[in-house]
């Protein structure tokens, strides 16, 4: 499939300030699931500098910085993607972790352990996990299809433009939740069992009910034998072609399109367009 993705933000401050330099991730990822065909980005006001870094995920960041005051700052990219993988299952698992728990190879132990953490302990997401792992037989697959099938059914998914994650106690007692509510839910109930896990930010080729698009967030789970691979419970499936990969971390904050902070009196404001157009 072609995704082809025009993504707007803009930040709108009610006094001139001076912006710090600011960090963009807003490339689309290029890996075995996705090709990166066309990028093109441009910011406004044009920035002094821009330094292409490679972070600690392997992913390629924009570091920019501009030269002067201002009182708006815009940031359009224009993507277009191929996504790859039309099976999400097209692996074969190591023979130790077909049931959980998983046992990691020695040598990954180590860059796996923060990934592997619960942020925030809590038996509710405990139980949930544990009663998840129970009806599957502890098989590692089925677990996780089902754990992302459980928060898409009983968990209601609703729109939330700005802020942080809720912690996943907080989610699963309101029973609803942003897509960034409910990945923080699953991945803490992976992290729960032992599974290492990410949050992943990008786009879907399915829009919201009022036809509108957002940045879409999902979770990816470290599988010996396949890799990180990607699990929805916005939608309570597999990852394949339908999603667009922009960025990656252990959390929220890691994987956040625009990160930055400005001197000044001013309060800001932030709007963002996001049309896709699917192939």
């Amino acid at each position: 499939m072609l995704f082809h993705i025009k993504h707007t933000t803009r930040y709108s401050y009610s006094r001139t300030v001076f912006c710090e330099p600011f960090l963009l991730r807003l490339r689309p990822r290029e890996d075995s699931s996705q090709r990166l065909v066309r990028f093109q980005r441009t910011i406004h006001p044009q920035p002094a500098g821009v330094s292409e870094i490679l972070d600690v995920e392997g992913y390629t960041s924009s570091h920019c910085w501009l030269n002067g005051p201002t009182c708006l700052l815009t940031v359009t990219v224009n993507s277009v993607v191929e996504t790859l993988r039309t099976n999400p299952f097209d692996f074969l698992l190591e023979n130790s972790a077909i049931e959980l728990p998983v046992p990691y190879r020695p040598e990954l132990c180590p860059a796996l352990v923060p990934y592997r953490t619960v942020s925030q302990p809590s038996a509710a997401v405990q139980e949930l996990a544990d009663r998840i792992k129970a009806e599957v037989g502890q098989k590692t697959v089925q677990f996780l299809v089902q754990l992302a099938a459980w928060i898409n059914q009983n968990l209601e998914m609703t729109i939330r433009p700005i802020g942080d994650p809720f912690p996943a106690e907080m989610t699963l007692q309101a029973r609803e939740g942003s897509c960034r509510d409910l990945t923080v839910l699953f991945i803490e109930a992976c992290r729960s069992v032992g599974l290492a896990s990410r949050f992943v930010s990008g786009y879907q080729a399915l829009a919201a009910p009022n036809g509108e698009r957002h940045l879409h967030a999902w979770a990816e789970v470290f599988l010996p034998g396949a890799g990180w691979r990607g699990f929805d419970p916005g939608q309570g499936l597999a990852v394949a072609d339908q999603h667009v990969a922009v960025a990656s971390g252990l959390n929220a904050q890691a994987a956040a399109p625009v990160v930055g902070t400005f001197r000044g009196n001013g309060n800001s404001s932030l709007e963002t367009q996001v049309v896709i157009r699917v192939t």
